[in-house]
């Protein structure tokens, strides 16, 4: 769904919009309302609590709580009927912007498979916001929901391929594929190993973008469209959100939207190994050596941890033109949900100036991040008697830290390389943020990347 609620500021349509006060928690008599507004919701129980809405038509009252969601707006154009609305309250830049796009998270519905689209309420920006931008983040945002939201059986790997290649027609990149048995002859060996079993073929896709002579910027995304584990088959429990597992390859196409919209003066490039875990003769099998493209042998001692089998391929083949910058975004870990719980971020990183960066711009963006060590004492834990490395620790201690050190042995050529553990989902709702796939840490990553590359 496109962000349709925003109109851009207009003096005239200002003066038409209907007032929205926002109320802090138990501050009600305090607010700018109108008495008649503020007699009648105080009669229907409203006293601003986060995210309660009550309108008499011709004004509404918004409750922030005791303001610490910077996406409240959210729940106005949730709850709000059809209209023009405008905020009475003045807010800073950051503040303006973080409520004009809490407004466009708010309008956001998954309704591919509904029939009926609601009506939406509509948003005059403050001055002072810049309106463009949010909407740019919003669609990107969108993005990555909607491809996560979308059921295994309509989002395999040819139809994120097709996803692909429908941005890249819409902004002008270049693109191509390496599907089925071409991998093989194309050194991607265990992309194809992953994905051999599935009825649709693996595929490694390649977006391109920007100027041939700027610095280059290398975004690696998991696309596993369905996880059922492989041999070491999930439970049911576990399968159950499994179509979430291509989350990383849709942040990589919602980053690499935001960066080709604003004209980032970069030469982008977007892999893809795009693959399904499934289960069939061909599968490969747990104690199976694979060799990789950097030419490592590895032992796999779970087919439950194939992302990072086919990470490390595309890192290896991303790593090759030594970018400036190399970004790997992947739904890897269950240990990061144990240690960080489903809405930060877990990331790593050696480049302290990098880390600072985003820190800053996590914490300007309301787009929480936590970094993890690279800690070079768990590298023991991937050793195999038999093989280079072993694509996981056998054990249960630092699942995240060992899968990102497995990998980092793939990214070396790249000058700079950060790892995003993220989860891709919601598991609770929030204003703005439904139950369901979620956008993590790229809102973040581009003002760094717009900060350091410029338009």
């Amino acid at each position: 769904m496109a962000p349709h609620l925003l109109s851009d500021y207009e003096q005239t349509a200002a003066n038409a919009a209907k007032k929205i006060y926002p109320v802090r928690d138990s501050a009600l008599d305090e607010s700018d309302a109108p008495a008649e507004l503020k007699r009648l919701a105080r009669a229907n129980g409203f006293n601003g609590e986060a995210g309660a809405v009550f309108s008499d038509g011709e004004a509404a009252l918004l409750g922030v709580g005791d303001g610490s969601d910077p996406f409240i707006a959210a729940a106005a154009a949730e709850k709000l009927v059809e209209g023009d609305y405008v905020f009475a309250s003045s807010f800073d830049k950051n503040t303006a912007d973080l409520a004009v796009l809490g407004w466009l998270l708010g309008g956001y519905r998954f309704d591919r498979y509904k029939q009926q689209k609601p009506a939406a309420a509509r948003l005059v920006a403050p001055e002072n916001s810049d309106a463009a931008a949010m909407r740019r983040a919003a669609q990107s945002v969108f993005l990555v929901r909607d491809l996560v939201n979308t059921p295994a059986g309509d989002m395999g790997p040819a139809a994120l391929e097709q996803a692909a290649r429908n941005l890249a027609s819409e902004m002008g990149a270049q693109i191509e594929t390496t599907v089925g048995d071409d991998l093989l002859a194309q050194n991607f060996p265990m992309i194809h190993a992953v994905g051999r079993a599935a009825k649709g073929a693996p595929r490694l896709i390649d977006m391109r973008w920007g100027d041939a002579n700027a610095p280059k910027l290398t975004l690696v995304g998991k696309g596993v469209t369905f996880d059922s584990g492989g041999l070491n088959i999930k439970g049911a429990t576990g399968m159950a959100i499994m179509k979430k597992d291509m989350g990383g390859s849709a942040h990589c196409l919602g980053l690499a939207r935001m960066i080709m919209e604003a004209g980032l003066k970069v030469r982008l490039r977007v892999l893809i190994p795009a693959v399904e875990n499934a289960i069939s003769g061909d599968a490969f099998r747990p104690g199976d050596i694979l060799k990789s493209r950097k030419g490592l042998t590895v032992e796999i001692g779970n087919t439950d941890a194939e992302g990072r089998l086919i990470l490390a391929d595309a890192l290896s083949y991303g790593g090759e033109e030594e970018p400036e910058l190399m970004i790997s975004l992947a739904t890897l870990t269950g240990a990061a949900r144990v240690a960080l719980g489903p809405d930060l971020a877990p990331y790593y990183c050696d480049d302290i100036e990098l880390v600072r960066a985003l820190e800053d711009a996590a914490e300007k963006t309301a787009d929480p991040v936590w970094r993890m060590p690279l800690w070079r004492g768990y590298e023991s834990m991937l050793s195999s008697q038999i093989a280079d490395v072993n694509h996981i620790s056998g054990g249960s201690f630092a699942g995240s830290v060992t899968a990102a050190l497995f990998l980092k042995k793939f990214a070396g050529e790249a000058a700079r390389w950060m790892h995003f553990d993220i989860y891709a989902w919601r598991p609770k709702a929030a204003p703005g943020r439904p139950v369901g796939g979620e956008a993590q840490a790229i809102r973040a990553l581009f003002e760094v990347l717009a900060a350091r590359f410029g338009a």
